[in-house]
């Protein structure tokens, strides 16, 4: 690999021809070495294409399966009033988020978290900031009996739907018998959540030899992203997520707004406000950002990431049931000294990461 492209950047249309040339070659062998902290080595996989989804031994794939699925997606009867559907906070034409700090549920109650785009959710090892469910058949359950969200008794969602003489059809192609479960319900939600998947992005065209399908700019950012902004220590594989927690001082232990994130499902304390890596496909559609949806615009994430994520002194502990918990950011995150220009350049970078907005057309509710 050419030294030359792992010093210090300078934005001359020779760099930038060098780099679009090693970028784009198809030869990943060929990019400038990235610029990793020791602790994120052992969980590092380049950037690069999304792989082929990978559907679990006990809940394999089919068209029927996926179908009865997106139905229950749409259908509000899951939830108790009969008006709040998993798509309610998952719309296709918002990023199948919401774009809203929190969203709202049950009686109108606000949520406590951002609600996460299920956009390759597929790849995700874990489910909700906090990883508390392992699959996306354990995590489908807790949305309907959550009462600030549908309000539910899964038992009761599961008669409401069994009652409704539509689904026998559906649930006999997908499962090869007319008889509800719950468990059936959550196998078809989750088959119909792994095939929403991103197309290929400008991303994809460029790494694989479309040289210009990226600006001069989009060049810069990419080699920023893998070198001097250190965003490859966590966003890295073709899901751009190592799919670990981290603590980036966003938890405000002691205030109000306190959120103990991963604790809250381990009980370990240096676990005390970490969260899941978001994957940064598709990011720039999916905002506001964070757990809290504290960041409005990507330029005041790439802001907050180049100052080095300031915690404030008074919002780093807290005591929770009797015990006493600290925050204790990664180490990972130091200031970047990232220049203005640099920062316009990592977000135009990220804004490759992004498709065309899906329209999908809601599925006929059976009666």
């Amino acid at each position: 690999m050419s030294t030359k492209v792992n010093k210090e950047i300078h934005n001359t249309t020779s760099f930038v021809a060098e780099l679009r040339k090693l970028y784009s070659s198809r030869d990943i062998s060929k990019w400038p070495e990235p610029t990793l902290n020791s602790e994120a080595v052992p969980y590092f996989t380049e950037i690069g294409h999304l792989p082929e989804v990978q559907f679990p031994e006990d809940n394999p794939y089919s068209v029927e399966k996926a179908i009865l699925g997106k139905t229950l997606f749409y259908d509000p009867r899951l939830s108790s009033s009969n008006q709040i559907a998993c798509a309610s906070c998952h719309d296709p034409e918002l990023g199948w988020c919401d774009n809203r700090t929190f969203s709202f549920g049950h009686d109108r109650q606000l949520g406590s978290r951002n609600a996460m785009s299920i956009l390759n959710v597929a790849y995700a090892k874990t489910l909700f900031w906090d990883g508390r469910a392992s699959s996306l058949e354990e995590q489908s359950h807790m949305p309907i009996q959550d009462t600030k969200e549908m309000n539910e008794h899964i038992d009761l969602a599961t008669e409401k739907i069994a009652n409704i003489k539509g689904y026998e059809v559906l649930f006999e192609k997908a499962f090869g018998e007319k008889t509800v479960t719950k468990d059936r319900i959550a196998q078809a939600i989750a088959t119909f959540e792994r095939t929403v998947k991103s197309p290929s992005s400008k991303f994809d065209q460029f790494i694989e030899g479309k040289a210009d399908a990226f600006t001069d700019n989009e060049v810069m950012g990419l080699h920023l992203f893998r070198t001097k902004a250190q965003c490859m220590n966590c966003h890295n594989s073709g899901y751009f997520s190592n799919n670990r927690f981290e603590n980036i001082g966003t938890s405000l232990l002691g205030s109000k707004q306190e959120d103990l994130g991963r604790y809250k499902v381990t009980r370990n304390r240096e676990d005390a406000g970490k969260f899941r890596v978001q994957s940064l496909r598709e990011i720039t559609r999916t905002g506001p950002w964070m757990h809290n949806g504290a960041f409005m615009t990507m330029a005041d994430v790439i802001h907050f990431y180049n100052k080095g994520n300031p915690e404030p002194p008074k919002k780093r502990s807290t005591i929770h049931e009797g015990v006493s918990l600290e925050s204790q950011k990664s180490k990972m995150l130091t200031p970047l000294n990232l220049t203005n220009e640099e920062v316009l350049q990592l977000e135009a970078f990220l804004g490759t990461l992004n498709t065309k907005n899906q329209r999908i057309t809601p599925p006929k509710l059976p009666k």
